[in-house]
């Protein structure tokens, strides 16, 4: 796959209580990625920005919300997140 192809792909860390939660428990790490991304695709991104081993990729599209404003009503946009899961005894360090 093309390098800035697979650079492309994921647009961050998606940082959640729950997201916290998982990876301490479950070695599993959220990612905010692009919408026309599939599963084989953000697995070779991972293993290939983080160089760690992944086992699993779960995605999901997230519908954005609706917000309610004294000028009336606005929608966030739809986005796709990325649950990857790591072999065991591999870890990312965000800092």
């Amino acid at each position: 796959m093309n390098q800035e192809r697979l650079y492309n792909i994921i647009l961050g860390a998606h940082i959640s209580e729950k997201a916290a939660v998982i990876a301490d428990e479950a070695n599993q790490f959220a990612f905010k990625v692009a919408k026309d991304a599939t599963a084989p695709e953000i697995k070779e991104a991972v293993e290939t920005i983080y160089e760690v081993p992944v086992k699993k990729v779960t995605v999901m599209n997230v519908k954005g919300k609706v917000k309610r404003s004294w000028r009336g009503t606005s929608k966030r946009p739809n986005w796709k997140k990325a649950y990857v899961s790591l072999e065991a005894g591999h870890d990312i360090d965000f800092s």
